[in-house]
């Protein structure tokens, strides 16, 4: 595969363009060609957008943009084994993984489809307040106009969907710059929506790198939303520059998860499990930090490390493998430093802690030490710490005593320490006895503190992609 940029319904190609091959994070085969975007393809993409969005766009009516979506939901779901086997190809995610990311995805654009349709105003009792009497007021949504999608390689088809889907039920354009390790799904997906109905030049992606492209997209007068899922230092930067423009941030975290005495440890384990290893721990609310009460504590690893131990690791393409490579070596290499750090300050290692190239074993450390990069900071890695505690205040505190806080997951079967704990934790989101990894795609979904700003799930994404104007009317 071979490709350009696409701006109105035309791929750009050729004229002396950089071309970056696309690897294979397993074996290093190349999987597709791309040439570069330039800071001209900036600006002839937001142009094109914004000319798009005034002329067809915003007069398109709801039923028509929610059966478009419905064709392209139907037509995703007719190539889903082509999008899975090109998501193993360029993210190295492991076949079983990929088909579920493809799963999710006709799902957000069926949400879509249908959100697209839903109420997007409301009624206001003007007499609630003096001098209201012999009014009617009411407020309605309007979309806001040219969306800058900035996404990232970690689902590169689910991830871009939650902005793309979203945009389009809200009636606004896009101009998308897909991450550079993984653009191949997503051009894929535009050719796919356009075929669905979408006028051209609605949805226009511009591939390329983020220290050249996203400044001049982000900043430009036209834009009008930003949308960003992504490391928290890019995040911020990016909040800045857009200045005076919607901004919505989706960014890292190290999530904490809660395993009481009273839980039931069988459930607990097979979610850490799966909540911690999928996708070799690259996911912004993959577990991380695992506190658990000191009566369960040394029963819990023993059913858990085995497990661990026996996960497969191996080719993506096989249905049997567990466990595929990390996005890069550096990446990979990045994670076992951390691990030997912790181990040289005194963490002990109890399973995994290899590496092989662009593979890291799925690794458990104990007797950590809150400072420790692997416990501190996101480590986006197959990677948790296992952390003992004695009192419910004691957990939360140490919960809680991070720079981030997207979700978290709270096992136990006492129904009012559950609610109780759920209410006290800094996070976005709280999970109850299930893991902080798990997102449907219908919730409100974002953190708070370093872990973001705003809510993406369709409805809460569509709504932040909408200005609210309000509209009375004085009865004579």
């Amino acid at each position: 595969m071979h490709i350009g940029s696409l701006i109105n319904g035309i791929e750009v190609r050729g004229e002396g363009r950089e071309e970056h091959e696309i690897r294979s994070p397993y074996n290093g085969e190349v999987v597709g060609v791309v040439e570069y975007g330039t800071r001209e393809d900036i600006e002839q993409a937001v142009q094109t957008a914004y000319r798009v969005f005034h002329e067809t766009m915003k007069k398109m009516p709801a039923y028509r943009r929610s059966e478009i979506l419905r064709k392209a939901a139907d037509s995703l779901e007719a190539q889903a084994e082509d999008f899975a086997r090109l998501l193993m190809a360029e993210a190295g995610k492991p076949i079983r993984d990929a088909r579920g990311e493809v799963g999710r995805a006709i799902q957000v654009i069926r949400f879509a489809s249908e959100e697209a349709k839903a109420n997007d105003g409301e009624l206001i009792k003007m007499d609630s307040a003096i001098g209201g009497e012999n009014r009617i007021g009411f407020a309605k949504r309007y979309p806001v106009g040219v969306v800058a999608a900035i996404t990232p390689f970690n689902f590169p088809l689910n991830l871009v969907l939650h902005k793309l889907a979203t945009a389009f039920a809200a009636g606004c354009t896009v101009v998308l710059k897909p991450a550079e390790k993984t653009p191949l799904s997503a051009m894929k997906l535009a050719r796919l929506l356009e075929e669905a109905g979408y006028p051209k030049g609605a949805l226009n992606v511009v591939n390329g790198t983020g220290v050249d492209l996203v400044e001049p997209l982000v900043t430009h007068p036209l834009v009008k939303k930003v949308t960003f899922t992504g490391s928290g230092p890019v995040g911020w930067k990016i909040k800045e520059m857009a200045g005076p423009r919607k901004v919505t941030l989706e960014l890292g975290s190290n999530s904490p998860n809660l395993i009481f005495n009273d839980a039931n440890l069988e459930i607990a384990v097979e979610s850490i499990l799966k909540g911690g290893f999928t996708f070799a721990g690259q996911a912004c609310i993959s577990v991380q930090r695992v506190y658990v009460q000191k009566d369960v504590y040394q029963p819990l690893l023993d059913r858990l490390v085995p497990k661990v131990a026996s996960l497969r690791i191996g080719d993506p393409a096989l249905e049997s493998t567990d466990i595929g490579p990390m996005i890069t070596e550096q990446a990979a290499i990045r994670a076992e430093e951390w691990i030997r750090e912790a181990a040289s300050e005194g963490a002990t290692i109890l399973v995994g802690g290899e590496r092989n190239g662009n593979i890291v074993s799925p690794t458990i450390i104990t007797d950590t030490k809150h400072h420790m990069k692997v416990v501190c900071q996101e480590v986006f890695a197959p990677l948790i710490t296992v952390i003992p505690f004695e009192t419910e205040e004691e957990v939360i505190a140490a919960a809680n005593d991070s720079d981030y806080g997207l979700q978290a997951g709270v096992f136990t079967s006492d129904i009012n320490r559950a609610f109780r704990i759920a209410e006290l934790l800094e996070t976005g989101g709280v999970w109850i006895n299930e893991v902080s990894t798990v997102r449907t795609d219908h919730i409100p979904y974002g953190g708070v503190k370093l872990s973001g700003l705003g809510k993406e799930g369709v409805k809460y994404a569509i709504e932040d992609m909408t200005e609210t104007k309000f509209i009375g009317v004085r009865l004579l």
